[in-house]
């Protein structure tokens, strides 16, 4: 990672700091509730964005099997409380 900085530093473009970083991977941090929770807690960036994948990851499964348990019920629901469904939806 210091050897992509490194060498934006000699391109010229934008900057990031090493306190920007930290600053970031703290933010990151305090949004994963299993991380959240261990505050006291120092962990290393990298830790902080493996942990931000598995979540990401996590969620998108989540998403995943909440969508096909709504195409499940809309399937097996009446015309009329599937389209007042999906009106709810689209709100």
């Amino acid at each position: 990672m210091s050897s992509r900085r490194t060498r934006s530093r000699h391109s010229g473009s934008s900057r990031i700091t090493d306190d920007q970083i930290n600053e970031l991977v703290s933010k990151l941090q305090q949004l994963l509730p299993e991380m959240h929770s261990r505050r006291s807690d120092k962990r290393s960036a990298a830790k902080v964005l493996q942990e931000t994948c598995n979540y990401i990851r996590s969620l998108h499964r989540e998403v995943d099997d909440l969508s096909e348990r709504l195409s499940e019920l809309l399937e097996n629901t009446d015309t009329t409380q599937a389209a007042l469904i999906r009106n709810l939806l689209m709100q």
